[in-house]
């Protein structure tokens, strides 16, 4: 396969018009997507109609003429569509940390009474730290111990003894991606809660919630999903367990009926007693516009067809590693079944010499000079796993070419020595 090859491909991919939904800078190559993803074109005129005419014009009246109120609803309803969960089953609102909180006490509160003599959480210890931080947080709280595996291998022999089972669909450091199904169909076996966290996985992978009988899920909404930095996150309930429990940071807007102004507390029935605060009206309509971007491949195959172009393209990418650059490890699984929308490498032998501990954040650094916009995730202080090059492919705007030409220039950036200069090493506040 060459350059020629790549550019035929995007010729006659049926999704490539999907791409002309974004604003994209020109002579960037963005493989970032699953950390921040691509600016859609509405969502700059949304947001303007939204503080122009509905905060500008409207005024506090558009929480009934604008619909303000029901944001989370509505938004959570198109989110719903991606995830393989009902309608009026999903809320957005809060952040990611937030909603890994409330779903994981409301788990703790019904493993209270379901399994008393059940005191463990398990979770990966390459989980996303967000979620470990807020589980332990919890553990500690409710008198849980919180097991920390370092492979899915290890899960089931301690599921007899788990109340909650805690996993991240597809791994942010490797793009490894759990078989949701059968995960969950295992823990239930052993009578344990399974939550999700779908902040990989949603916009980019089919999920399918209801169908694999999950319990509690969890998203955020500025990666895949493309709702801009900070968009607000999204939550999931198992309608066989939303009406058990009030969740635990009861704020107003899950009351039953907020303006009642009530001095007791009433939840909501349903998903919406786990909103909490008064809806952050402008990034939720910048989230919908995100959102909108996504269900617009339904004309094209849906999801099912995004997977299939995510697919070759990082099976395109891990080939022309392979190939051209033999020195480089690559971390994220080759089984097609088990890969996320994501390439990661280590440098392995690719940096040799005394300035290759810590390359790989110089080498991103250099790619990012030339235009090609991916990202660096540390490795924990104990060495135990390396340093990563972290590559996001967004099939809705990535082309092949762009795969292409991201491996040309990180190609140049090792033969020409390039991640050596001193600028590269310098790190920024957020890498």
């Amino acid at each position: 396969m060459n350059r020629d090859d790549a550019v035929d491909l995007d010729r006659t991919d049926p999704l490539a018009p999907l791409r002309d939904l974004f604003e994209l800078p020109e002579g960037t190559i963005y493989l970032d997507g699953n950390s921040l993803g691509a600016l859609p074109r509405t969502t700059a005129g949304r947001v303007a109609e939204v503080v122009t005419q509905e905060w500008g014009r409207g005024l506090i009246e558009s929480w009934n003429t604008a619909s303000w109120i029901s944001l989370p609803q509505r938004v959570g309803d198109k989110v719903a569509r991606l995830v393989g969960a009902g309608q009026g089953e999903v809320v957005v609102a809060d952040s990611t940390s937030l909603n890994v909180y409330k779903v994981l006490a409301s788990a703790l509160s019904i493993a209270s009474v379901d399994s008393p003599e059940r005191r463990v959480v398990v979770s990966e210890r390459s989980n996303f730290p967000t979620d470990l931080y807020i589980a332990s947080s919890l553990c500690r709280e409710r008198g849980y111990e919180l097991v920390l595996v370092d492979s899915p291998d290890e899960i089931s022999g301690l599921l007899d003894r788990t109340a909650v089972l805690m996993l991240t669909e597809v791994n942010y450091r490797t793009g490894y991606l759990h078989s949701m199904a059968s995960v969950t169909a295992l823990a239930h076996e052993h009578g344990v809660l399974a939550v999700w966290d779908l902040c990989h996985s949603a916009g980019a992978v089919p999920v399918d919630l209801v169908g694999a009988e999950a319990d509690f899920a969890i998203g955020c909404g500025y990666k895949f999903l493309n709702g801009g930095p900070g968009s607000p996150a999204f939550l999931w309930v198992n309608p066989r367990h939303v009406d058990r429990f009030e969740q635990p940071l009861s704020g107003w807007m899950g009351h039953a009926a907020p303006f009642e102004m009530s001095p007791g507390y009433r939840p909501a029935e349903g998903v919406s007693r786990y909103l909490s605060g008064t809806p952050a009206v402008i990034g939720i309509s910048a989230l919908e516009c995100g959102v909108d971007t996504v269900l617009a491949a339904e004309a094209y195959g849906g999801l099912p067809a995004l997977r299939e172009k995510s697919l070759a393209l990082t099976r395109l990418f891990a080939d022309l590693v392979g190939s051209r650059l033999p020195g480089f490890v690559i971390e994220s699984p080759m089984d097609d079944a088990r890969r996320g929308s994501q390439l990661s490498l280590s440098t392995g032998s690719a940096a040799s010499g005394s300035a290759s501990a810590g390359a790989a954040y110089a080498i991103v650094q250099a790619l990012i000079e030339r235009g090609v916009v991916g990202d660096f995730r540390a490795g924990p202080a104990d060495g135990t796993q390396p340093d990563i090059l972290r590559f996001g492919v967004t099939p809705l705007y990535t082309r092949y070419a762009d795969i292409w030409d991201a491996v040309d220039h990180l190609v140049a950036v090792m033969d020409n020595d390039e991640w050596r200069d001193e600028r590269f090493w310098t790190r920024g506040a957020v890498t």
